[in-house]
């Protein structure tokens, strides 16, 4: 199981950010078909928590955290004391600590980007880590020409159609995702969730 914790930086400067975080989640989620054994809900504070079984929507649900911005994300991969209590907060299990020991790493400037992962599996989780803050920092460096043409791909489908829609051409479509390096990440998002599968089980 994974159990994702995300906290929210500088939040006396920027004031409570969680509703537009869940907001933002719920939408994803939608998208998803709801994805999650338990939903992301606010634990105490400024900070927020739930728990997935697949782990392409782990990877998937870190960068979307990532591209808003402002939060430190810490993924634990590992098992849960079952039956789950009917909210994160309120459940219990290795995957939990793991997620705690995460997001206190991710908070810290030990790391590139504010994203870490602990796992039952170490070495794998550490792996797993390694890559996702690689497609973090590509996330979090894309500009609002590539993000336009990034979303319009997710729900058209095709670039010639993405071209349509933005009255544009195809190869400056083409263009802007070389340039967000959308094709890059996108490839390297199966791998992810395996290193992140592999590091939910002890070796």
């Amino acid at each position: 199981m994974f159990v994702m914790t995300a906290d929210q930086k500088g939040s006396r400067r920027r004031g409570d950010a969680v509703p537009g975080l869940l907001t933002a989640v719920s939408a994803w989620a939608e998208e998803w078909g709801d994805p999650f054994v338990l939903p992301v809900q606010r634990t105490v504070g400024d900070e927020v928590q739930g728990v997935l079984a697949d782990p392409a929507a782990v990877v998937s649900l870190a960068l979307l955290l990532q591209r808003l911005g402002g939060w430190s994300v810490g993924i634990g991969a590992g098992p849960v004391t079952e039956p789950l209590a009917s909210s994160a907060p309120a459940s219990a299990g290795e995957a939990f600590v793991l997620a705690r020991d995460a997001v206190e790493r991710a908070r810290g400037r030990a790391v590139s980007v504010p994203l870490a992962v602990a796992g039952a599996e170490p070495r794998a989780a550490e792996e797993a880590e390694a890559l996702l803050q690689l497609l973090a920092a590509v996330v979090r460096r894309r500009t609002a020409a590539g993000w336009e043409v990034v979303d319009l791909m997710a729900r058209v489908g095709t670039q010639r159609e993405a071209a349509n829609r933005l009255g544009i051409s195809a190869q400056a479509v083409s263009q802007r995702l070389d340039t967000a390096l959308w094709h890059e990440e996108t490839r390297l998002h199966p791998l992810a969730a395996r290193l992140l599968r592999t590091a939910e089980v002890a070796a």
